[in-house]
C-alpha cells in the first residue's frame, strides 16, 4: 500500500469510542461506529454519538455518508447526506440517522453506522456580479431534460 499523503487525526473522546477503519484495503471511506445504544422508529431520526473528534487538514473536509448495506437492508441512511465536518471543527462528530424502513432499527455501541470520507475542498471567494455568463442550459432545472 502506498504511503498516505495526509493524515486524519482522530481523538477518542470516550473509553468506548472506536477508531474509524477501512473495511478493505482500497475502500474510499472509513467505517464509523456508534458510541451509544439506540433505537430509531420508522420515520424518525436520531443524532448518534460517535465518541470521536477529528482534526481535518486545511483544504479538506470530512463527509459523513450512508452505509449502503444499512440503506438497502434496513432503510437507514444519513439524513443530511453527505454531512460535512469542516477543517476548523473540533467537537464530537455526530451522525444524523433516519429510518426510512418499516421496522424499528436497533443498534449497539460499536455497530458500524456510517462512513467518513476525506475530500479536497477548493476554497474560493463569493463575488457579487450584475450579469452571469450565458450557457446553453440557462436556468433549466428540476426535470428540464424530461423523463
Amino acid at each position: 500500500m502506498d504511503a498516505c499523503s495526509i493524515q486524519l487525526h482522530v481523538k477518542l473522546l470516550t473509553p468506548t469510542a472506536t477508531l474509524p477503519a477501512r473495511s478493505t484495503e482500497n475502500a474510499s471511506c472509513f467505517d464509523v461506529c456508534a458510541d451509544m445504544d439506540g433505537v430509531i422508529s420508522p420515520g424518525d431520526r436520531l443524532l448518534v454519538k460517535t465518541g470521536l473528534a477529528v482534526a481535518v487538514p486545511r483544504g479538506f473536509e470530512v463527509q459523513v455518508r450512508s452505509r449502503s448495506g444499512l440503506a438497502l437492508k434496513k432503510g437507514v441512511a444519513v439524513l443530511n447526506s453527505p454531512g460535512t465536518v469542516d477543517a476548523d471543527y473540533r467537537g464530537e462528530v455526530g451522525v444524523i440517522l433516519i429510518n426510512h424502513g418499516h421496522e424499528p432499527f436497533a443498534f449497539k455501541r460499536g455497530d458500524r453506522i456510517a462512513q467518513l470520507g476525506v475530500y479536497r475542498v477548493e476554497m474560493c471567494l463569493a463575488v457579487a456580479v450584475e450579469v452571469l455568463e450565458e450557457t446553453a442550459r440557462g436556468a433549466g432545472g428540476f426535470g428540464h431534460t424530461g423523463v
